[in-house]
């Protein structure tokens, strides 16, 4: 008999391990905090890597279906300086192994591949605890709870199911972004739509650095990437700015990034002020390098919840390899579901550690005190020219 999974977090790696147990015949339930699917935004493009998330997605039986929503053209990159002169400026020429998506559509793609009813919305778990015998209870704000046979945390940085196996909590990277969005820039926003470019853009400095890309329909996603200390933004609240009948709140936070980029051409400080979104704050957070732990009977973690690292371009791709990779083991295992969480486990830690040790730490670099020249110097190879 296959026992019934229980997972927590509704995230790209949930979504894709509550996939590939549907197409082996697994029962699965999903509990999300967010109220439906459509309550926020999922962030920008995302490019899914050949060995990792693209073979998550075809381990999903979904290749078809991404394939679909694959944004040609979106591969190009382009470096500047904090004046706006275009430092390097590589064309997107059709030959990339990593084609961007939105990221929000492969979610939906995700859940529409999915049984009704397999995501439950609007559970924000408040506890967790042990029952015995790999049994737990996830309790959920207003009262209602759940018992586990068999329970995954892909619940992210903040995960509730870590502190089960580890007492290892996320510490502050020392970056912190700001989230923006401009619609319709071709029109609205011509000279910001034209710095971008047709791709990413990363317009750097030392200690801070504009980093946006053109989506679909004529968007820019932009963030705001500053190194500073955590008492910069500590007075801030995240819910007061994104609050859209709070324009107060919005206007201030926006002022105080947009004076850290003083000085800075108009076209790029433009991606701050001309936001058509308020502007959301991103601390970076990081669990510490090689987190791991000890077997627990009837639980584990993916994605994030078990290996959160700063912005590499690998997140999200392995927190889907993570879910199509439980999702084979939990297959070939019926009957014991502690074989298949063991082998999880000791190839996840595998996975994260290799990805550690090729980290290049591309996130500090772009914005080290040699910034722009130490990214023109990853980006071709070349030694940094100062």
């Amino acid at each position: 008999m296959t026992t019934p999974v229980t997972i927590i977090g509704a995230g790209l790696g949930g979504l894709t391990l509550a996939r590939v147990l549907h197409v082996h015949g697994i029962p699965a339930t999903v509990y999300e905090a967010e109220p439906a699917p459509d309550s926020r935004r999922q962030g920008g493009l995302l490019d899914l890597h050949p060995g990792s998330g693209q073979a998550a997605v075809e381990t999903a039986g979904l290749t078809e279906e991404y394939r679909k929503l694959i944004l040609p053209g979106r591969e190009a990159y382009r470096v500047m300086d904090h004046a706006g002169n275009v430092l390097l400026d590589l064309p997107d020429e059709g030959t990339g192994e990593r084609p961007e998506a939105p990221r929000g559509e492969l979610r939906q793609m995700l859940l529409d591949s999915l049984p009704a009813g397999t995501v439950r919305w609007g559970r924000k778990v408040t506890a967790v605890r042990a029952l015995g015998d790999g049994r737990h209870q996830v309790d959920f704000a207003g009262g209602t709870a759940t018992v586990a046979d068999l329970l995954i945390g892909a619940d992210g940085a903040w995960s509730r199911v870590r502190p089960l196996l580890s007492t290892a909590a996320p510490e502050y990277f020392g970056v912190c972004g700001v989230e923006t969005f401009l619609f319709e820039a071709d029109a609205l926003h011509r000279a910001s739509a034209e710095a971008v470019g047709a791709g990413s853009l990363f317009a750097l400095a030392p200690g801070r650095g504009l980093l946006a890309h053109r989506e679909g329909g004529g968007t820019l996603h932009a963030y705001a990437q500053l190194k500073v200390r955590q008492e910069w933004f500590g007075d801030v609240d995240a819910t007061d700015t994104t609050d859209a009948t709070n324009a107060t709140a919005a206007a201030a936070l926006t002022a105080r990034v947009a004076k850290e980029f003083d000085g800075w051409a108009p076209a790029l400080t433009a991606l701050i002020t001309d936001s058509d979104t308020p502007p959301v704050l991103r601390p970076i957070f990081t669990l510490p390098a090689g987190h791991r732990w000890d077997r627990a009977p009837g639980v584990t973690l993916l994605g994030d919840a078990a290996h959160l690292r700063a912005p590499n371009g690998e997140g999200a791709n392995l927190a889907m390899l993570d879910g199509a990779e439980l999702g084979r083991a939990l297959a070939a295992h019926p009957g014991d579901a502690e074989a298949a969480l063991a082998a999880h486990e000791q190839a996840m830690f595998a996975r994260a550690a290799a990805v550690e040790a090729h980290d290049d730490g591309f996130y500090t670099i772009m914005i080290d005190d040699q910034a722009p020249h130490s990214v023109l110097a990853l980006m071709t190879g070349s030694e940094p020219d100062m």
